[in-house]
């Protein structure tokens, strides 16, 4: 049912999709159930050219996120600060393509800086250092803090400037500890600034879906690392709430 979907949309190549980078945007996030997809994908199958790598819609990424001891960039998030960065290597698994990358989120917008790196064990070096030096991240104590992995559909707006992902099949793993999110799908609107009267925004306001921020990053080290090791109290409704949607 999914891939017959899929199949409905024109196919943008990776290198098209680059040329509609959002490097600096506003991100508005959904949380939305799998069974919900072929639903979406029908209402908006005109106005959105879906990204093919080698035929596959639907390709998988692995990131590999850094943090200190202490989870420092975690705790930030959990603040609830307006100025806050992650740290993290993005691979496309079947491109065999790496980015490191600093998300620095500040006052609602998304700035993405990253670099492509030949360093398929994940580790900083000397280049990836300077890198993060100049990104404005200082701290030299970093470690991996959370392997995540997921599928992910992208579809690329006709007429406007927007991207939106779909990641779904979502695991984590944190040294023996592993968990996921079986039939979740997290929607991500990538917009140079907040439309709400675009084909994509209608079609989840017309199944009732409202905005819903969720952190890949956060969710996975609580699933992961353990509610009796985290402070996680300002993320209680967040995982309640996405674990409704899982028994759907």
């Amino acid at each position: 049912m999914l891939e017959e979907e899929l199949h409905k949309f024109e196919t943008i190549s990776l290198q098209e999709m680059d040329k509609v980078k959002l490097m600096d945007r506003i991100e508005t996030k959904f949380v939305i159930s799998t069974k919900h997809l072929p639903a979406v994908f029908d209402q908006v199958k005109n106005d959105y050219k879906i990204v093919s790598f080698d035929e596959n819609r639907m390709p998988a990424y692995k990131t590999v996120y850094y943090d200190t001891d202490s989870l420092y960039f975690y705790h930030e998030h959990h603040r609830k600060r307006k100025d806050r960065y992650k740290v993290r290597f993005r691979n496309y698994v079947d491109s065999a393509i790496t980015f490191l990358e600093v998300k620095h989120k500040k006052n609602g917008r998304v700035d993405k800086n990253r670099i492509m790196v030949e360093n398929e064990k994940f580790v900083l070096h000397d280049e990836e250092e300077k890198f993060l030096k100049e990104a404005n991240i200082h701290n030299e104590e970093l470690k991996v803090k959370l392997y995540n992995y997921y599928n992910r559909i992208t579809l690329v707006a006709n007429e406007t400037v927007e991207r939106v992902t779909f990641d779904f099949n979502i695991a984590f793993q944190h040294e023996d500890s592993k968990s996921g999110l079986d039939n979740i799908v997290i929607v991500e609107l990538k917009q140079p600034t907040l439309s709400r009267e675009t084909p994509i925004y209608k079609a989840l306001r017309n199944l009732q879906m409202k905005p819903y921020n969720v952190s890949k990053y956060c969710i996975g080290l609580i699933k992961t690392h353990g509610t009796d090791k985290l402070k996680y109290n300002r993320f209680k409704k967040k995982l309640n709430r996405l674990n409704k949607i899982n028994a759907l």
